[in-house]
């Protein structure tokens, strides 16, 4: 990177990687590793930052690197899944923190899902971009952004229900 380029990337850094950071914690679910995310998006960023500047949405252009580095990420712990302890759920106690509880739920729940649906619910609902704008950036038709949200969405429906039922009941459904 040239010298005339350092102060250009800085405030690219300031102003998009709190954004960044929130949609590669949406997409890991763990701050550690979607700091490293972050870091080598930026990384990856600043090497091609000609290219980047040059877009007509630099931002867009990064959010592609990360979704993409994700995907990779995924695709190499495929087949080794954490299994999280218990956390005493539905043993009668009624917790003051519950929206805590089901907001931790939710995002393990976010987290099972294939990357491909946890990538569309995050760039919908947490990016705010729309069908086509997933699409060009996933390189899937907006067709395929919509089944692949409606079929994340049920699967998540599904679980919040049956642990629902759990909690009622205090024990399995």
């Amino acid at each position: 990177m040239r010298a005339a380029d350092v102060p250009a990337f800085t405030a690219f850094v300031h102003a998009r990687s709190a954004s960044l950071f929130r949609t590669a914690l949406l997409l890991t679910g763990e701050r550690h590793t979607a700091d490293d995310l972050v870091q080598s998006t930026l990384e990856q960023v600043c090497r091609n930052w000609r290219r980047v500047r040059a877009a007509d949405a630099p931002e867009a252009y990064a959010r592609r690197i990360l979704v993409n580095l994700a995907n990779d990420r995924w695709r190499r712990l495929r087949g080794h899944e954490e299994v999280p302890l218990d956390d005493g759920i539905g043993d009668g106690h009624v917790d003051p923190y519950r929206g805590v509880v089901v907001r931790d739920a939710l995002m393990r729940e976010l987290q099972s899902l294939p990357i491909g649906m946890r990538t569309v619910l995050v760039l919908r609902y947490f990016e705010d971009l729309d069908d086509a704008e997933i699409g060009r950036l996933m390189n899937i038709s907006p067709g395929t952004v919509r089944s692949q949200a409606a079929r994340a969405l049920s699967k998540l429906r599904a679980t919040v229900d049956t642990q629902a039922l759990q909690a009622r009941s205090g024990g399995t459904a």
